[in-house]
């Protein structure tokens, strides 16, 4: 196939809460420099601009953050920021991007992937990505399966079926069933089988397969988008859209239309995917020094006797680690996290009590 239909939509929107405190309302983990010295999604950006280039590239995020997008993207359109105006799921994200690029394009391909996720091999993914528009041309809804390296309880997993058929060397299955996240004893059981896959959240199809499924699977929500899509490019669009999104129910793209489609494929990769979900995810992804900590940060860091542990220091700080091990400690100007890393997921519910607590300046 020409890939002249094929565009990226990159998911820019949420709060990255598992990254408190760096990760804020204002600034959240896609627009930081977490994994690398540009930003996270700068990184997703330039994965895919060597397949896709930056014109057929659309970022939907809210509607705070467009000026950081387009100042963080070189050559973005503005345009191509397509802007929520509320967090409502995946599913409404998608529709939305899926009507905007059917307003340019009747055969329009997309390959969607959330913004802040770390893939080391960039060559891979592309690769990946290029025999998924093929099968995408068939009328198949894609999801990359993530080939897991441990029996990895954060994540839900795919669990392939019968083959499909080879694109590029890739193999593509039919998808059997989607499984939610397992206990460790489960999730052991679905790797040493070698037939489940992460799910990582990478999804690629036409733009007019996409919503079918919608009109079909998700009606109220295809509706909505349907009467955004008639006024596009007039100008109660903008009011249109507000309104729609008021009426829409908080739904993901996963339960409303992936597990109960009937044309879905798995593409699996190894491409050294994290979806960088917490501070320990982040710290087993970057270098550490000879006593295995990280140490990042414009601030200093002394860490006599620490092991293991992910130390940051904001600008102007210093941070003093006394024989820590296996801990996480990130201190920025108002705020300062320290937790065992075995604990790092339960960051989470610290932003759930700081917003029961109605303590924005924090948030």
């Amino acid at each position: 196939m020409s890939n002249d239909h094929l565009y990226a939509v990159i998911m820019a929107g949420g709060i990255g809460s598992r990254l408190w405190p760096r990760s804020r309302a204002a600034t959240p983990k896609q627009f930081l420099d977490l994994a690398s010295e540009r930003s996270m999604l700068r990184e997703t950006v330039d994965r895919i601009r060597p397949l896709v280039p930056v014109e057929r590239i659309l970022v939907v995020t809210g509607e705070e953050h467009r000026e950081t997008v387009l100042g963080q993207v070189p050559g973005l359109p503005g345009e191509n920021v397509l802007l929520e105006p509320a967090p409502k799921g995946t599913a409404p994200c998608i529709g939305l991007a899926a009507v905007a690029l059917l307003a340019r394009d009747n055969d329009a391909i997309m390959a969607v992937f959330p913004a802040d996720h770390v893939i080391a091999d960039a060559a891979g993914f592309r690769r990946a990505i290029a025999a998924a528009a093929q099968v995408a041309e068939e009328g198949q809804l894609v999801t990359l399966g993530i080939a897991p390296d441990r029996p990895e309880t954060g994540y839900g997993y795919i669990r392939r079926g019968e083959l499909l058929g080879t694109y590029d060397d890739h193999p593509v299955f039919h998808v059997q069933c989607f499984a939610e996240k397992p206990d460790e004893a489960r999730a052991r059981t679905f790797v040493e089988s070698g037939e489940y896959y992460w799910n990582g959240g990478i999804f690629i199809w036409e733009a007019a397969t996409i919503l079918w499924e919608m009109a079909g699977l998700l009606p109220e929500l295809y509706g909505e988008l349907q009467s955004v899509a008639e006024v596009w490019d007039a100008p109660e669009c903008l009011p249109r859209l507000h309104e729609a999104w008021q009426a829409l129910p908080q739904i993901t793209i996963d339960y409303g239309v992936m597990e109960k489609a009937q044309r879905v494929v798995t593409l699996p990769v190894d491409i050294g995917w994290s979806d960088v979900g917490n501070w320990a995810a982040l710290s087993a992804l970057l270098a550490a020094d000879e006593n295995d900590n990280v140490v990042r940060g414009p601030g200093r860091v002394l860490a006599p006797g620490s092991r293991g542990s992910y130390l940051y220091a904001s600008a102007g700080r210093l941070v003093v680690a006394v024989g820590l091990e296996d801990f996480v400690v990130v201190d920025t100007p108002d705020a300062l996290l320290i937790c065992p890393k075995d604990q790092a997921q339960d960051v989470r519910d610290v932003v759930r009590e700081l917003q029961a607590q109605d303590l924005q300046e924090y948030l």
